[in-house]
C-alpha cells in the first residue's frame, strides 16, 4: 500500500510539473472551463439572492394571504381578449366581501399612483423624490404583517369613513422630510393637498431594486377623491378567520364576487384570485426557466473547455511518446500512465473551476455593490462549479489518457 501511495504522489507531482512547463498553453486550455464555472457561480448567486428576497417578502406578509385583482398575476405574451374586457374591481366589492364573507377575518384594499406619474411630496422647502402615493384602509396591518407603525399610529376606521387628510409616511420618506425632528403632527403637501402625519412605518428595505419605504399612505376614500388612478389596478387582499381554511375562503370570496359581477354559471371567473403559495410556484417556474438558460450557457463554455482539454492532452501524449515508452521500459504500468494523464486533465479543469469560482465571487460582489440585485453566493453553487469542472476533466481526459497508456514501449523508444 505504501509503494502504491508513493507512486500516486509521484504521478501527481509529474502532472503538476507538466502543467507548469506549458503555462500559457495550460491557461488557454482552462479558460473555457473558467468561463463556464464563472457563469454558473455568477448567475446562480443572482437568482439565489432574488429567491431569498422574494421568499422573505412572502413569508413576512403571511402564508394565508389571499389576493384578488382584475388581471391574472402574470400573463405570458399578449393579454387575452377576455382579460382586457373584464370589469374593474371596486372598493364596494371589497366592502361586500368584508360584510358577507363569514370565513374572512379582515379585508383591505390598495390603490396607488402610476409609477410614471410623480406627485411632489413636500414639507416646507424639503421635497421627497419618486415617492409612491398609496390609498389603503384601516385593516391593512391586520391583513399584511407589514408596515406596522414605527412611531405614532395607523389609520382609523373613522378616518377612512370620513375621507380624512391623515397620512402615514414610509421610513425613507420620513427621514428625507424630517431628518432632525419628529414628523408626527406635522403638515405635509402631497401635490396641492395638505395632510397631517399620524404615523411613520417601520423600515422594509428594497425588493427587486424598488424601495418599499419611500411612500405616503392615506385613506383610500381620500385617495379616490383627490388623485387620478388606474381603476384596473385596484387590489383587494384578505385573510381567513381560521388557519387552514384558505381554499374554502377563496371559494366563498369567489362566490360573492361572481354574484356581484353577474358571472353566469359554468363560466370562468372574470377576476383573478391567488395566494402566496401560487405566487411562489409561479416565481419558481420563472426562475426555473432562468436556470435552464444558465445551464445551456455554462454548458457551452464547459463543452468548449472540455474539447480544449482533450485536444491539449492528445498533443501532450504525442509530444511525450518517447517519455512514455521509457517509463514503461523501466517498469511503469499502463494504469500509471492512465492515472497521470487523467490527473493532469483534472488538475487543469479543477484549476479552471477554482479560478472561475473566484471570478464568480467577484461578479456576485460587484452585482450586489453596484446594482439593487441581492446576489448571494451559496456553498451549493461553489461545490457544483468545482464538481462539474473536475468531472469535465475526467470525462474529456479519458480518451487521451487511454491512448497514451496503450502506447507500445518499443515503438515509443524509436519515436523521434
Amino acid at each position: 500500500m505504501k509503494l502504491r501511495s508513493g507512486i500516486f504522489g509521484e504521478i501527481l507531482s509529474m502532472a503538476f510539473d507538466s502543467i507548469k512547463t506549458h503555462k500559457l498553453r495550460s491557461f488557454l486550455t482552462l479558460l473555457g472551463i473558467m468561463i463556464g464555472v464563472m457563469t454558473v457561480i455568477g448567475m446562480v448567486s443572482i437568482i439565489s439572492g432574488l429567491n431569498a428576497s422574494f421568499v422573505r417578502e412572502l413569508e413576512s406578509a403571511g402564508s394565508d394571504l389571499i389576493i384578488i385583482q382584475k388581471y391574472d398575476a402574470v400573463t405570458m405574451g399578449r393579454m387575452s381578449e377576455e382579460q382586457r374586457t373584464r370589469k374593474d374591481l371596486t372598493y364596494d366589492d371589497a366592502k361586500a366581501i368584508e360584510r358577507e364573507a363569514r370565513l374572512v377575518r379582515a379585508v383591505t384594499t390598495l390603490l396607488q399612483t402610476s409609477v410614471f406619474e410623480e406627485i411632489p411630496v413636500k414639507y416646507q422647502n424639503v421635497k421627497s423624490d419618486n415617492t409612491m402615493i398609496v390609498g389603503i384602509t384601516d385593516k391593512f396591518p391586520a391583513v399584511y404583517n407589514l408596515y406596522l407603525p414605527k412611531e405614532g399610529r395607523f389609520l382609523t376606521e373613522s378616518e377612512i369613513l370620513h375621507s380624512s387628510r391623515a397620512a402615514l409616511l414610509g421610513f425613507e420618506t420620513a427621514e428625507t422630510l424630517f431628518p432632525h425632528i419628529s414628523a408626527l403632527g406635522k403638515e405635509i403637501r402631497v401635490g396641492p393637498e395638505k395632510f397631517t402625519v399620524v404615523g411613520i412605518m417601520s423600515k422594509r428595505g428594497e425588493m427587486f431594486g424598488q424601495s418599499r419605504d419611500n411612500l405616503v399612505a392615506i385613506p383610500i376614500t381620500t385617495f379616490m377623491k383627490m388623485f387620478t388612478y388606474d381603476k384596473s389596478q385596484l387590489q383587494i387582499a384578505a385573510v381567513p378567520r381560521t388557519p387552514g381554511t384558505i381554499q374554502e375562503t377563496i371559494e366563498e370570496i369567489s362566490s360573492i364576487l361572481r354574484a356581484r359581477r353577474k358571472v353566469p354559471f359554468g363560466k370562468s371567473n372574470d377576476f383573478s384570485v391567488f395566494t402566496q403559495d401560487s405566487m411562489l410556484d409561479l416565481y419558481n417556474q420563472i426562475t426555473g426557466a432562468a436556470y435552464l438558460v444558465m445551464t445551456i450557457i455554462s454548458s457551452i463554455g464547459l463543452l468548449v473547455g472540455g474539447i480544449g482539454v482533450m485536444n491539449i492532452m492528445l498533443v501532450s501524449a504525442k509530444e511525450r511518446t518517447r517519455e512514455i515508452g521509457l517509463r514503461k521500459a523501466l517498469g511503469a504500468y499502463s494504469k500509471d500512465i492512465l492515472r497521470q494523464f487523467l490527473i493532469e486533465a483534472m488538475v487543469l479543469t479543477g484549476t479552471g473551476g477554482i479560478l472561475g469560482t473566484l471570478v464568480g465571487f467577484g461578479v456576485a460582489f460587484l452585482v450586489r455593490a453596484l446594482t439593487p440585485l441581492p446576489a448571494t453566493v451559496t456553498p451549493g453553487s461553489v461545490f457544483m462549479g468545482l464538481f462539474v469542472s473536475i468531472s469535465v476533466g475526467l470525462f474529456f481526459g479519458i480518451f487521451p489518457a487511454r491512448k497514451a497508456a496503450r502506447v507500445d514501449p518499443i515503438v515509443s523508444l524509436r519515436y523521434e
